[in-house]
């Protein structure tokens, strides 16, 4: 009999799941794990039959109510076996007591709903080639954001997001491969994005924004960085107006995924969420 364990992951474990991740299409980020990992480094769970990797889960908790999941890979020869289901428990387990989300594939969802999980909305993939020549607004100044006070920037990731995530947002936003930019109107923050470099099209995420036409000039200016490459942005379909805005863009659906929480649906600004941070951590 084959011996399944389970243990947390170790630093090199996770860029052994962001190949995984790739392998399923979900295109990952080429530095997303500097910021997975320090994040919570104790959330990813590897499962390893007979002491080789075949499943995966990220369980990371944020503050001491929330926590969010993602990562969920079985290898695809050993699918239906009952691993995948036995390092679900054990994740679920590390986040027991605490609202847990997650952003749930369409043929996992069903299984999801059986685990507890509600759907809040729909995040769909936007992808291709942006329209260019968004004027900025003439009240915006767009400029690096590494540059802000960082306090500024975590106080208004807040909300868009339930829990603090400091240590998240500080190696986000400080990760090679990735521009990150803030949009200023009378020295407020009225938008905040970032974009980094994937194994295909480089994605933005967060994409936070005031308005369409800010949430318009930082599409542009970040897409202008790297113009010989399409851009994708998941993005929630609650927010009419960020999904109109991609259709302007010229951009199409590629992908979708459901966000889904344990508890109630956190409260957010949702309109002004106009592309969603990660899939895997929220």
């Amino acid at each position: 009999m084959p011996a399944f364990e389970i243990t947390t992951a170790s630093a090199d474990d996770i860029r052994l799941l962001g190949d995984w991740a790739d392998a399923e299409g979900w295109n990952p980020g080429h530095t997303d794990g500097y910021a997975f990992f320090a994040t919570d480094p104790h959330g990813f769970l590897i499962g390893r039959l007979d002491g080789e990797p075949v499943a995966c889960i990220s369980v990371v908790r944020y503050g001491a109510g929330f926590g969010f999941l993602g990562f969920y890979i079985t290898r695809p020869a050993l699918r239906g076996q009952g691993y995948g289901i036995q390092l679900w428990r054990a994740g679920m387990s590390r986040l027991a007591g605490r609202n847990v989300g997650l952003d749930g594939v369409v043929d996992q969802q069903g299984n999801y709903r059986k685990s507890g999980f509600r759907p809040a909305w729909n995040n769909i993939r936007y992808e291709g080639t942006p329209a260019a020549g968004a004027a900025t607004p003439a009240d915006i100044t767009l400029v690096d954001a590494r540059t802000l006070p960082f306090d500024r920037l975590a106080t208004y990731d807040r909300r868009f997001f339930p829990a603090e995530r400091d240590g998240f947002l500080a190696s986000w936003i400080a990760a090679p491969q990735r521009t990150a930019l803030a949009a200023i109107r009378d020295g407020e923050l009225s938008g905040f994005a970032v974009m980094r470099a994937c194994r295909a099209a480089s994605r933005i995420g967060p994409l936070y924004a005031a308005s369409p036409d800010v949430a318009a000039a930082l599409v542009d200016a970040l897409k202008a960085t790297t113009p010989d490459k399409p851009v994708a942005i998941d993005v929630p379909d609650i927010n009419a107006a960020a999904v109109h805005l991609m259709e302007q863009l010229g951009l199409a659906p590629s992908f979708e995924t459901a966000r889904m929480y344990t508890g109630s649906t956190p409260q957010i600004d949702r309109a002004g969420l106009f592309g969603v941070t990660s899939l895997e951590l929220g």
